[in-house]
């Protein structure tokens, strides 16, 4: 390997720093993908280190995937005895080999989210607690962050122990614990927090893991919490060979528990770290980088780059304000097909980014009446299906007996006669006898049930016992068949001309296509092995990027992928940025940030639109255009303005800029432009000079707020200013009672 003539001297630099620790600020499309892998193959190839030794973490299955070809490419099968996955994976492996330690056996499960809600609901009825006060997803929402931040339930107890609402929290918590315990399964986030306990509690199986990995590499680390933080930082404690890779401008995951200040403090935890900083982009053309580094240069929490390329200026970015949300779908529309139409592109060069998932309806509208065919990333997953999780649960079961949630669910699926009560009576002697619900069902003579109540239950445990018989005996695909076949769950589809039960029966057939991929392409073939692979995956991982569709995602989604043609939509304040972020600088940071994934990932054309009114949740909403679209200098973008004259406008009215339904309220966004309101001049009332984003006011009548953007409208300034209780108003400078503050 020529590694000079491989990769530029940043680039190369990287990949030839080997000892001690390491930080690669990579900015978006500037390879760190390529740095990586040929830091990888340099290791092996080059140093003579051990594939064994080297240790590299990712945060999708996609983007481990990617690598490990790009390292076998380059070195060949050797690749195959290093470990490059994502946290999670990295941690069930070790927890496989060590899970009796923490009192655990080998073939634990692992939880998914509607295990978890299962579990939580059951948690809540025993403990007479009232599911109206305590949903469980606020419950295992508190939990998940208790984990990320590795407070134990005890810890959680004693620290929430004058906080009623978080007090019942903490019991349910250590329930939960107790109940995830006794069926020998594992959350997603206990995970890494169980890793990360496993090592403090057993220094010897920490050292062995340190001498193992002499050589770590983490990607993404801006997007790392404090558990993932931690088992880093243990793991690389003996060697300090550490090298991560992230970039700060691009950290969005704050709301999931993601610290910045882990990227931001590298150097502090590790005062002899090289920094090396990756600054020329290879994806997009120079005047979407140049928009980016404009919009993101407005953060202050942010280490100082400036990303460059030599693609080319390519086009401006292409603002467009709609009259309404319907009136920005259908333009998107257009403008897809005329692209089509002009130039060499087809539908999967398209991706609509939005900020949540709620604005894809009148996208998926607009693309059904224009006939384009569109794929929603982020919708219901494949493994989210009533019979896929059915089926699932089986396996899960056959994989391990005392997983009591998934018994549960399939005791009786399809119909046996086993119905609540007979559960009932069931669960209350396994309880009594301390045992799990399948070890109660072995013992079903004992506790008094109907004739054919037992019968069912014998029946179905002789089923279940032959499958658990044949799970090492037959690969994974052929056990599914098995189930189908056996429990009569097929038959029972068939039974029926329902179009829902046909489609059913499709997805139980791609499940079966799904094993006989993952026996193809596997190592460990086992079922338990399945198991971790479908539980690990992620909505990214399923994203097909050969399908001719266009993606409609959340700017979430997107991160790491790349597109021809991006629109990012819904560019209004109260959207993107959200009413939340506008009065709280730390959120404001992470939505230009989101902003700025957005923008980067287009490579030649990029859209951002607006519209004027949209409903949200029901209510007609009139918001200003976006402050970070007024970031970006005007020799970067221009307006366009097409399409507009086909809109029907006879139940809008306007006023200053913002046409509002007629049925509209002026609550959420009002323009004051008829000088009603001279007569609340103060003598300090704002200047013009004063009239910047950032500045807090005082209205006479909206109270204090904070100026989110100042754009100029003929001989006047128009304000959008987001008030601490009254929300966004749009109102002009000449004749607001506005003071500074």
């Amino acid at each position: 390997m020529d590694l000079k003539k491989l990769l530029n001297k940043e680039q190369y630099e990287a990949v030839i720093t080997i000892e001690g620790p390491l930080l690669i600020l990579a900015g978006a499309g500037s390879g760190k993908t390529r740095v990586l892998t040929y830091r990888i193959a340099n290791l092996i190839k080059n140093l003579n280190v051990y594939p064994s030794q080297i240790l590299a973490i990712t945060f999708t299955n996609k983007a481990a995937g990617e690598m490990k070809e790009r390292v076998r490419n380059i070195v060949g099968n050797e690749a195959d005895n290093m470990w490059i996955s994502t946290f999670h994976s990295s941690c069930v492996k070790i927890l496989r080999r060590e899970a009796e330690k923490l009192g655990y056996n080998r073939n634990f499960a692992i939880y998914d989210s509607y295990d978890q809600k299962t579990l939580v609901k059951e948690c809540i009825k025993e403990l007479n607690i009232n599911d109206k006060d305590f949903d469980e997803r606020y419950v295992l929402n508190k939990i998940g962050e208790a984990k990320d931040n590795l407070i134990s339930p005890e810890e959680f107890k004693k620290k929430n122990e004058n906080n009623f609402k978080l007090n019942k929290v903490a019991d349910l918590y250590l329930l939960y614990q107790k109940k995830l315990k006794n069926s020998n399964a594992l959350d997603f986030d206990d995970l890494i927090y169980k890793a990360v306990e496993l090592f403090k509690k057993n220094p010897e199986i920490l050292e062995f893991y340190q001498r193992k990995f002499k050589y770590i590499m983490v990607d993404e680390y801006q997007d790392t919490n404090k558990s993932q933080y931690e088992l880093i930082r243990l793991l690389a404690e003996a060697n300090k060979n550490i090298c991560v890779v992230g970039d700060d401008d691009q950290c969005i995951y704050a709301w999931r528990g993601a610290d910045i200040r882990n990227i931001l403090d590298f150097e502090k935890d590790y005062p002899n770290a090289k920094v090396i900083k990756l600054e020329e982009n290879y994806r997009s053309k120079a005047n979407i980088l140049n928009a980016a580094n404009e919009v993101i240069k407005n953060n202050c929490n942010r280490k100082n780059k400036v990303l460059r390329t030599s693609n080319g200026s390519g086009e401006k970015i292409k603002i467009y304000r709609a009259y309404s949300d319907v009136d920005e779908s259908q333009f998107i529309a257009s403008e897809i097909k005329k692209i089509i139409k002009e130039e060499d592109k087809s539908y999967k060069d398209f991706a609509i980014l939005y900020r949540t998932n709620a604005q894809s309806r009148v996208f998926e509208e607009a693309f059904m009446r224009n006939n384009i065919p569109y794929k929603i990333i982020g919708g219901l997953k494949f493994y989210d299906r009533k019979e896929i999780k059915d089926i699932m649960a089986y396996l899960k079961l056959i994989n391990n007996p005392l997983d009591d949630i998934s018994l549960k669910r399939i005791i009786n699926v399809p119909k046996r006669g086993i119905g609540d009560s007979t559960m009932d009576k069931i669960q209350e002697f396994a309880l009594s006898m301390e045992e799990c619900v399948y070890s109660g069902l072995l013992d079903v003579d004992s506790i008094g049930l109907s004739t054919r109540a037992t019968s069912s239950i014998n029946k179905f445990v002789s089923l279940i016992n032959s499958f658990i018989r044949k799970k090492d005996e037959v690969n994974v695909s052929k056990l599914i068949d098995e189930i189908l076949q056996s429990t009569g769950y097929m038959a029972e589809l068939q039974k029926t001309n329902n179009i829902e039960d046909l489609t059913r029966i499709e997805n139980l057939k791609e499940l079966v296509s799904a094993a006989v991929d993952f026996e193809s392409y596997s190592e460990d073939k086992s079922l338990s092995a399945f198991l971790e692979q479908v539980t690990l995956v992620s909505d990214i991982d399923n994203f097909d990027e050969e399908a001719d569709t266009v993606a409609l995602m959340t700017v979430h989604s997107a991160k790491g992928l790349e597109f021809p043609v991006v629109f990012m939509v819904g560019m209004e304040n109260g959207v993107f940025p959200g009413t939340q972020s506008l009065d709280n600088d730390e959120e404001m940071e992470e939505s230009r940030r989101l902003c700025y994934v957005g923008i980067t990932r287009a490579k030649e054309k990029l859209y951002m639109t607006s519209a004027e009114r949209r409903i949200i949740f029901g209510r007609t909403v009139a918001y200003a255009q976006s402050c970070f679209i007024d970031e970006i200098s005007p020799e970067l973008k221009e307006f366009v303005r097409e399409g507009r004259k086909n809109l029907n406008r006879d139940n809008f009215y306007r006023k200053d800029s913002v046409y509002l339904d007629k049925q509209y309220s002026h609550s959420n966004a009002i323009a004051v432009g008829n000088g009603s309101e001279k007569k609340h001049c103060h003598n300090n009332k704002l200047t013009l000079e004063q009239a910047t984003p950032g500045k807090k006011v005082k209205h006479s009548k909206f109270g204090i707020g904070t100026i989110v953007s100042a754009i100029q409208n003929g001989d006047d300034i128009k304000l959008t200013v987001a008030f601490d209780k009254m929300g966004v108003k749009i109102l002009m400078l000449s004749v607001a009672p506005l003071e500074a503050v």
